[in-house]
């Protein structure tokens, strides 16, 4: 059975993290329309395009009874307008990050979305990161024994930065954190208190490009940075147990490879020769130490679970209390001066 859906928005979110994915699933999906406010013909008659009818009149997309999806891949402040359009049409939403800029807007929309037996997420394709799946392989392999500490970084050597002012929902803490803080309770659930640290480094006219939140559960620390202001590589991720440790250098390479034109299903797409290690103390007394190839990362995996969700009636692949949880450490964050310590009992 064949999902059809539509696009709102024409952009890099769409055109680079969502189309390459979806267009590779012809036997699972179909682009029934695109919605974008002008026309760009150079882009629209690409080959790969081809049978999609673009739009300017939103309605095209609302009244047509074969589209039950809706991707919303616009500007973050006009997600709940969006969305709320799509839902009260009978759509199905999917919503790419940060899902609303507020929580109380997060929550009118789950509600709608009950009242009407439908179905509305966020786009949390970094679930489906190479290098989160490894991570989590090595968590749940039992080999680190009880986990204490886990530190996540998504950081890069961007220096300059133009002023560009804005709202908290256009910094680097809802833009980025809101990935890895999902990738975080997704394994963990919600955590008991969060520490934050969020700052604008580079321009104090611009929102934060600077932040570290920490996440505690009971005896586990989840840390998770990011920095625009990061010369040599880091680890991306450092997990610590009680029976040993495991460190992974290096992203995911899928975006790396769609900014050079490689796509999903072409050689060498999300190509990562890089290697992690674990290393821990068995059963024997004895130190083991073993490198680790990634695992494989597909962000179509998220339409693959939309489709099971709402073709298959399978449980959604984010639950509501993971993304209304998200969204209360990113909004919480903004509630007082920075450092500062909160309490999500």
């Amino acid at each position: 059975m064949t999902l059809h859906c539509a696009f709102i928005g024409f952009g890099k979110s769409t055109t680079r993290y969502h189309l390459p994915f979806v267009l590779v699933r012809k036997d699972k999906l179909n682009v029934a329309h695109i919605f974008r406010r002008s026309e760009k013909p150079e882009l629209e008659q690409q080959p790969q395009y081809a049978g999609i009818h673009f739009t300017s009149q939103l309605d095209d997309i609302l009244n047509d009874p074969l589209v039950k999806l809706v991707v919303i891949c616009t500007h973050v402040d006009s997600h709940f307008e969006y969305a709320k359009k799509a839902l009260e049409a009978g759509k199905n939403v999917l919503v790419e990050k940060p899902f609303t800029p507020t929580l109380a807007e997060a929550r009118e929309l789950f509600a709608l979305a009950k009242e009407k037996g439908l179905v509305v997420t966020p786009y949390q394709n970094r679930r489906f990161d190479a290098c989160f799946l490894t991570m989590k392989k090595a968590i749940e392999s039992g080999k680190l024994g009880k986990i204490v500490e886990i530190e996540s970084h998504f950081d890069m050597y961007r220096p300059d930065a133009p002023a560009n002012p804005g709202k908290p929902a256009d910094g680097a803490f809802y833009g980025l954190g809101v990935h890895t803080m999902d990738q975080i309770i997704s394994l963990f659930g919600r955590p008991e208190h969060v520490a934050y640290d969020i700052r604008s480094l580079r321009n104090k006219a611009n929102p934060d490009d600077t932040f570290e939140a920490q996440l505690f559960y009971g005896d586990l620390k989840a840390i998770v940075k990011t920095s625009h202001l990061v010369k040599i590589d880091y680890p991306k991720f450092i997990v610590h147990g009680t029976k040993g440790s495991f460190v992974k250098y290096g992203i995911d390479q899928q975006e790396t490879s769609l900014k050079a034109y490689i796509m999903p299903g072409e050689p060498g797409f999300g190509a990562d020769s890089s290697v992690a290690t674990l290393e821990y103390v068995n059963e024997a007394g004895e130190t083991v130490h073993e490198e680790w190839k990634p695992e494989v990362g597909d962000y179509g995996r998220v339409y693959d679970a939309l489709y099971d969700t709402l073709i298959g009636g399978k449980p959604n692949y984010v639950r509501e209390i993971e993304v209304l949880t998200n969204l209360e450490i990113l909004e919480r964050g903004f509630e007082q001066p920075s450092p500062a310590t909160v309490s999500l009992a």
